[in-house]
Parts: structure tokens; C-alpha cells; sequence
């Protein structure tokens, strides 16, 4: 079986690669354009890709084309009608970074809270030695306690991340971006409820045709002058100038970002140029990216390659 990974350089240097190797005869490439992907792939069985496009071109020139894996949650990079069409399985993972992303939320919520950057820097550049008192007055921060927090998308990331807040004290209250509210264990609000009543709004859910602008100046306008917007999901979901507009003219306090609608984020973003930049933590899409998650990753991707091949082989 021959097996191609277009964009392995997202991945990581220090994956291991045992599980896809075992099950064929892996070939590799750092990054791939359209033109090399439609190359690479002639007489590949199986594709892998993370971000790469995988559309109606690149699947037609895939003459052994038997499945293609993402080595992430979302398939929006893959032309999963078409692939259907040409019975080609598209296979994702889900489930495999949620306490990676988790982690990474509150961490980067907690500096922006707590104000970590600015404690540091006064100890390491020497403002705390110089100080006369033992501690530094310069800012203070607020406790979670008690604040109302908000998830957009109650998934597996979602409630993971309701039950560290819970366990600060918080409120849970969650939006379901499917309109279904399948969650029992927290109260379920409107998008406006929601944004309109919390302290702190965290998304975590998929970019769809649902969710995609779901939050431009018109929803940042309703949410509390003191609120933080956090957004583990996907880029896209956010309207990235309406919310850094937002912060420039105070209209909410803060946010925290891991995902952007172009990755990377071209250097004169929005974000990258505010007029406070202590109101932003921002973080290069590295949420997913534990190194517990990546080997989990490899595992299931192994796993669904054998979903394909070893039912194929016993009917």
C-alpha cells in the first residue's frame, strides 16, 4: 500500500511515524503546492493531508485513490461531495486534542486575566528589584469565580473545557451551533442570550456555513464592556477586523485567539497592530498540538486506514 503525506512538516519534527508506517510504505513531503499534490499523489492509495486541498483535480489524478485522511478534526480543506461521489472515503479525527486544547485555553485565558505578561516582565527587566514594596501595584486582576462562561459549541472540546471552569467556580451556560441543545448538563441559550450575559464566551466549534462570521461587530456590540471572547475553533468564525475594531475602542476587554482565517497571520493583521496589545493573548494555532495529542493523532490515523483496508480485505 502505498501511503503519501502531503503536508508532514505540520506535524512536527519529532512525530513518530511508526503507526502509518507499518501499514504501507509512507512517502512524505514537507509541504506540497496543487500542481506537486496532483503529482505526488498518481499512485497513491492512500492520502494524507492537514491542511493541504484536496479537490475535484487532485482526486481525479489519484488514479489508485482508495481513501483520504485528515489529520485533523475539520474536512473543510477536502471536497468531501465529490470524493463520495467517486466512492472515496474521507476519514478525520476527532477526539484526539481535547486536553490539549483545553490547556491551552485556560493557560492563555489565566495570562490574559492575571495579567502574566506584565508581572514578568517587571520581575525580569528589574522594575520589582528596584521596587520598595514586596509586591507590585502596577495592575491587578480579577478572580474567574463566579463569572458567567460561555461555550459556543458543546462538543468534546466544550465540555471539557465547562468542567475545568466549573471546577474555578464559574457559571456554564452554552449555544448550540447545530440548533440542538443535546447537553443536559449546563443551561442552553440563544447566540444573543449568551453573548449578552457572559463574561467570558469561549468557542470551540467547527467552521460550517452555520458558524462562519458567526461573531462580527454587531455580536461584539451586545456582550458586556468587560468581557473576553476566546476562540479555540476556527478562523473565520470570528470576523477579525470587527473584533480588533472592538478592542480599539473598548467595547469589550479582552480575547484570546489560537486561529486565524489565513494561517499564518500576515504581518500587518489587524490583531498584530492594536493600539493596547496587552488585550490580546495570541497563540499560532498550536491548541491541537501536545505531544500527547500528535501520537494520539497517528494512532487513529492508522486506525481509520485500517477501518478502509482491512474491511475491504475480509468481505
Amino acid at each position: 500500500m502505498k501511503i503519501v503525506f502531503l503536508d508532514i512538516a505540520t506535524m512536527g519534527d519529532d512525530i513518530n511515524l511508526a503507526p502509518l508506517q507499518k501499514r504501507g510504505t509512507l512517502i512524505s513531503y514537507p509541504f506540497s503546492d496543487s500542481q506537486q499534490a496532483k503529482e505526488r499523489i498518481k499512485e497513491a492509495d492512500v492520502v494524507i493531508v492537514n491542511k493541504q486541498y484536496i479537490g475535484r483535480d487532485e482526486i481525479d489524478a489519484a488514479e489508485n485513490l482508495r481513501l483520504v485522511c485528515v489529520s485533523a478534526t475539520g474536512v473543510n480543506n477536502i471536497d468531501v461531495e465529490y470524493a463520495k461521489s467517486k466512492g472515496i472515503p474521507v476519514k478525520n479525527v476527532v477526539d484526539y486534542s481535547t486536553e490539549s486544547v483545553a490547556q491551552v485555553t485556560f493557560g492563555s485565558l489565566l495570562t490574559l486575566v492575571n495579567n502574566t505578561i506584565y508581572f514578568d516582565a517587571v520581575v525580569k527587566d528589574g522594575r520589582y528589584s528596584s521596587n520598595n514594596h514586596f509586591t507590585d501595584t502596577g495592575r491587578f486582576f480579577h478572580e474567574i469565580k463566579g463569572k458567567r462562561f460561555g461555550i459556543v459549541g458543546m462538543g468534546n472540546i466544550g465540555k471539557r473545557v465547562a468542567q475545568i471552569a466549573k471546577s474555578f467556580g464559574c457559571d456554564i451556560y452554552y449555544y448550540s451551533t447545530s440548533g440542538v441543545a443535546h447537553c443536559s448538563d449546563y443551561p442552553a441559550l440563544s447566540l444573543e442570550e449568551l453573548l449578552t450575559s457572559c463574561d467570558i464566551v469561549s468557542i470551540h466549534s467547527p467552521l460550517n456555513e452555520r458558524t462562519r462570521d458567526l461573531i462580527t461587530s454587531r455580536e461584539l456590540k451586545i456582550m458586556k464592556p468587560d468581557a473576553i471572547l476566546i476562540n479555540m475553533g476556527r478562523g473565520g468564525i470570528v470576523n477579525e477586523n470587527d473584533l480588533a475594531d472592538a478592542l480599539n475602542n473598548d467595547v469589550i476587554s479582552g480575547a484570546v485567539v489560537d486561529v486565524y482565517q489565513k494561517e499564518p497571520i500576515p504581518a500587518d493583521h489587524p490583531f498584530l497592530h492594536l493600539k493596547n496589545p496587552d488585550k490580546m493573548v495570541l497563540t499560532p494555532h498550536i491548541g491541537w498540538a501536545s505531544i500527547e495529542a500528535r501520537a494520539v493523532l497517528m494512532e487513529r490515523l492508522g486506525e481509520n486506514i485500517d477501518s478502509v483496508f482491512n474491511s475491504s480485505q475480509t468481505t
